[in-house]
């Protein structure tokens, strides 16, 4: 079992911290192990049509450097995690939900980080405007069939493990798989 010996912050911002800990590992040798401590959990949506479409939009990540097709998702900043899935909704897509269904709790790069989130389901959607494509760094929505959806992710087009996490979790909650 992991133990910590000591700790030291070694950054943070509003959004994360990043730390540095002295470990014991499981084999009781000792080391360094640096730590990404996201402050508030992040959301994804899982945006669904009464035709089984699924909205998905191209991101522009300065992280990655190139575009990504992804769940709308975002960061709550503190806010309730389903007002913050309705706001990424609207913001990345401009598209509103009537019905929402909270699929579970993810953990995202747990190897290096501590960045916990949460997946909706969104359904009944209706376009009511007010996307801020610019702002999110977004260069594209589309509305793409499931079973498209499902292709793209076979020939390697959806490599956002969140968004394949999110997919799967939502698939499983359609009835889709299992």
């Amino acid at each position: 079992m992991w133990s910590t010996l000591a700790s030291r912050d070694v950054y943070e911002n509003a959004w994360i911290r990043v730390r540095e800990d002295q470990v014991r590992r499981p084999d009781g040798t000792e080391g360094v192990y640096g730590v990404v401590e996201v402050r508030n959990p992040a959301v994804f949506v899982v945006a669904v049509t009464a035709a089984a479409e699924i909205l998905l939009v191209t991101v522009d990540h300065y992280t990655t450097g190139g575009p990504s097709v992804e769940v709308p998702a975002g960061g709550s900043d503190g806010e309730d995690l389903l007002l913050a899935a309705q706001r990424e909704l609207r913001e990345e897509t401009g598209y509103a939900a009537a019905r929402w269904q909270a699929l579970g709790e993810v953990q995202s790069l747990n190897g290096v980080a501590a960045a916990r989130g949460r997946v909706f389901l969104a359904r009944e959607l209706a376009l009511v405007g007010g996307a801020e494509l610019e702002t999110e760094g977004i260069a594209a929505v589309e509305v793409v069939p499931l079973a498209e959806v499902v292709a793209m992710v076979g020939r390697g087009e959806i490599t956002d493990n969140e968004s394949l996490g999110a997919l799967l979790m939502a698939l499983v909650a359609l009835g889709r798989v299992g």
